[in-house]
């Protein structure tokens, strides 16, 4: 008996969270007034300013997105990319820079997260002083 309910609890708790994950990602891919959902214009911007992108900037956001878990490693490496192409897009750039790619990540990412940004930007001897307004 005591091991059915065991069952029962953890089937009950399992199905609750990815019914939580998959309740996000049904709210993203809902479109908004104009049309367009969050995922769509994530991947307009990065489709339209996939030409910036070099080598080295890619390299930047695979080494800032390291500490993620590799199972949502893709989509946050995904998330950031549309946030910084679309600064990119807005402000005109030639390419994207590493000051780009810092001012995506935290716009991005949620406040919980600056931290692991914060921590690698130090183990790479990148300054953040100039971006302490927008972990406000």
């Amino acid at each position: 008996m005591w091991f059915i309910l065991f069952w029962v609890v953890v089937l009950v708790v399992l199905m609750a969270i990815g019914g939580y994950f998959m309740f996000r990602k049904f709210l993203k891919v809902l479109p908004k007034q104009d049309g367009w959902s969050d995922l769509d214009w994530q991947n307009y911007y990065i489709k339209k300013s996939l030409k910036l992108w070099g080598q080295d900037a890619r390299e930047l956001l695979n080494e800032l997105v390291s500490p993620v878990p590799e199972l949502f490693r893709q989509v946050a490496k995904e998330k950031i990319a549309g946030k910084v192409s679309q600064i990119a897009l807005e402000e005109r750039a030639k390419k994207i820079t590493n000051d780009l790619i810092i001012r995506g990540y935290i716009l991005a990412t949620p406040k919980r997260d600056h931290k692991f940004l914060r921590k690698k930007c130090e183990e790479m001897n990148i300054d953040l002083t100039p971006y302490e307004h927008l972990f406000e």
